[in-house]
């Protein structure tokens, strides 16, 4: 039988536990999906419902920016998409990525800002941020900095950053308004917020909400497009936008999300 979801603390410890998980299987050197040189690689892990096939991982990106990456940021990565194609970052910028698992996208956004500009990478799991900083001493990137916290409590000063970015990681929060919150708090006027995270069907199954594999999974706990709109506006934000991109679910798919913190 299913575990069943009871409580926020135990969402928490659950999505800690498997994406432990799939760190220490990356840096262990195990691949369950593909091998280190296959480019349609999906996820390296021995996580495969983290993987998702074509629907989650480093084939989301384009060959010229997987290139740019280690093999275990590529592995690494369990994304349903490519914030840092959305978030039209410039140089000398600072972006908050949220859920920064093995550092596949603040590898990228941080050759983007370039050395005028700074990345952090926030995450609540050692084993995460230890293969982040592994990633990013073999790409030799010199202007990120990782973070060690929750998506729901971001350790950094108001107004300190000029976009947040996230890849398939709000979802998995039990606490998402504390989520919009902060990201609107860590924003400077005018900031922006571009993420790709899976959104629910309207009208998505009871059992599959309350099925604890599904949320660690990234199906269970995702906002519908209705609630997403309203969190964000509740937290402040404006021009919100939110585009599906691809299904990842019978009752789920992976969509762009954009909005911007009033000037």
């Amino acid at each position: 039988m299913a575990e069943q979801v009871t409580s926020a603390d135990q969402v928490r410890e659950a999505v800690r536990e498997r994406y432990a998980a799939a760190a220490e299987s990356v840096g262990k050197g195990r691949v369950a999906c593909c091998g280190p040189s296959d480019d349609s690689c999906g996820c390296g892990t021995d996580i495969p419902d983290a993987c998702g096939e074509e629907h989650f991982g480093a084939g989301l990106y384009q060959l010229s920016e997987r290139d740019e990456l280690p093999d275990a940021a590529k592995l690494g990565s369990l994304g349903c998409g490519n914030p840092t194609a959305v978030a039209e970052l410039h140089a000398g910028e600072a972006v908050l990525d949220l859920g920064s698992g093995g550092g596949i996208d603040v590898l990228l956004s941080a050759r983007r800002v370039g050395p005028t500009g700074k990345v952090y990478g926030l995450d609540m799991t050692d084993e995460m941020l230890d293969l982040a900083r592994a990633n990013q001493r073999e790409a030799g990137i010199e202007n990120a900095e990782w973070l060690k916290g929750t998506i729901e409590q971001v350790p950094l000063p108001a107004r300190a950053v000029d976009v947040v970015i996230s890849n398939c990681v709000i979802n998995l929060s039990a606490d998402k308004p504390a989520v919009f919150r902060e990201a609107a708090r860590v924003l400077r006027p005018g900031g922006r917020f571009a993420v790709t995270d899976v959104v629910a069907d309207e009208g998505i199954d009871a059992g599959i909400r309350a099925d604890m594999d599904q949320w660690t999974g990234c199906i269970a706990g995702a906002l519908t497009k209705a609630e997403f709109r309203r969190e964000l506006e509740a937290a402040g934000f404006d021009e919100i936008e939110i585009r599906e991109t691809h299904r990842v679910h019978g009752q789920a798919a992976s969509a762009i999300v954009r909005a911007r913190m009033p000037a």
